[in-house]
């Protein structure tokens, strides 16, 4: 499939970075609906999309740049030697990010903008958090076009073919695998993994409204992201090893102890803290509760 999705003149639109700002845009909306549930300004979430767009795609491609992954990619080594391709986007785009230097360069983007405008940082990152995932899951499809993040040879029936020009490693020996060899679609399997995800959460955080506090979904969006990522590596050949292990799943573990220790912090107590919905429906309840015995007296 030919990556370009648009040329207008010099202007070269990529379906890579298409797809990133669908999702991006796809999320924004998710995140005013759930601003707006949870009692808070929903004019922020467009104020917070250019910081997290911008702060996102640096960490991304610096993350990309200080990586060294097998299979002959472009790594650091390379990108020290030719430091302008570190920002030639024009040549392909935005190909050659990485997701977990997005996820810290966006999370640093929500803390400077809650820090600065006066909001509370867990309680936002819990508003964007669901439709984060909804977001990684669309921008996935953007691999595929590119023919980048699959797996081993497969035959299962949801395999798909590598052409020989984005093939690495032994995989490039046609005789051996040839054209018609099938792999594992590891960029599907984060994308359902991802989907599945935002549901989750976006049930969660309707269901035990009234339990969760300032944080609980951030934690649990770490958790659940952190543990597709361990059992997805497995299906990378390509990864970036750091000694004898995949640093994604170095990352995503961290991710995962964090995130289960936010939990175990913050519901260690007896006593909750007020949670968004304790804010935003105990102030009706409570006139409610005062207006009554007024009526009955009536």
């Amino acid at each position: 499939m030919d990556p370009v999705a648009l040329r207008l003149g010099p202007i070269t639109i990529y379906w890579y970075g298409l797809l990133i700002v669908i999702g991006a845009v796809v999320a924004a909306g998710i995140s005013w609906v759930e601003a707006r549930r949870r009692g808070e300004n929903p004019e922020h979430v467009w104020n917070l999309v250019a910081w997290v767009l911008l702060l996102g795609i640096i960490g991304a491609r610096l993350y990309h740049v200080i990586s060294s992954p097998a299979g002959g990619f472009p790594g650091w080594s390379y990108y020290r030697a030719n430091p302008i391709e570190i920002i030639a986007f024009w040549k392909s785009g935005f190909r050659g990010l990485g997701i977990f230097g997005a996820l810290l360069g966006g999370v640093l983007a929500i803390f400077l903008y809650t820090r600065f405008s006066r909001l509370i940082f867990l309680r936002w990152t819990d508003i964007i958090a669901p439709g984060a995932l909804l977001a990684q899951a669309i921008g996935r499809w953007g691999n595929y076009i590119n023919q980048e993040l699959y797996g081993p040879p497969t035959t299962l029936p949801w395999g798909i073919q590598i052409d020989g020009a984005h093939r690495f490693g032994p995989y490039i020996d046609l005789n051996r695998y040839p054209i018609e060899t099938r792999f594992h679609p590891t960029f599907l399997y984060e994308s359902i993994w991802n989907l599945i995800g935002f549901g989750l959460l976006m049930w969660v955080g309707r269901r035990y409204a009234d339990r969760l506090r300032d944080g609980d979904v951030t934690f649990l969006y770490l958790i659940y992201y952190a543990a597709g990522r361990l059992w997805i590596e497995i299906l990378r050949p390509d990864a970036w090893l750091i000694g004898p292990f995949p640093a994604a799943q170095l990352f995503a573990l961290t991710m995962l102890i964090v995130g289960l220790l936010g939990l175990y912090l913050r519901h260690r107590t007896w006593q909750p803290p007020e949670t968004w919905y304790q804010r935003t429906h105990g102030a009706s309840e409570q006139t409610d509760a005062h207006d009554q015995p007024a009526a009955n007296a009536a």
